[in-house]
């Protein structure tokens, strides 16, 4: 895929806000039960936003999953602007476009593991991740 077209997520980044599920909503003007995009809590898998671990020892991130339903903004990217999800992130969790692989070969390079989702997730296909765990 090319990378002009693939979204990086850096979880180290992201902090479970829910921007880029919400700019989705609103750039294709869903319903208000129905998401292209969700954030995952990784957490104690009890529900959203409840951390893992014991006291004092708690641990919580957040990982942003697209469906396969996202198009990523095919009409942004054809206009050279990025998807509406990656222009509204604001901690600079998703990157898209040229710089992809300079930011990937980065990230390796400080530790971090980079992987896809495997098929079962039934996830969109081109989002690659960053994470240091």
């Amino acid at each position: 895929m090319a990378a002009d077209t693939r979204i990086l997520v850096n979880l180290h980044r992201c902090t479970g806000c829910w921007t880029c599920s919400l700019a989705c909503k609103v750039i294709n003007d869903l319903p208000d039960e129905e998401y292209w995009s969700t954030v995952r809590t990784l957490g104690s898998g009890e529900g959203i936003d409840r951390p893992g671990g014991t006291w004092p020892n708690l641990h919580m991130s957040w990982m942003p999953i697209w469906s396969k339903k996202c198009t990523k903004c095919a009409p942004r990217l054809a206009e050279g602007e990025d998807p509406f999800c990656v222009k509204c992130c604001p901690n600079g969790a998703l990157k898209t476009g040229a710089d992809v692989d300079a930011e990937i070969a980065s990230l390796r390079d400080k530790g971090f593991r980079i992987f896809s989702l495997p098929a079962w997730e039934e996830s969109r296909d081109g989002i690659v991740y960053a994470s240091k765990e």
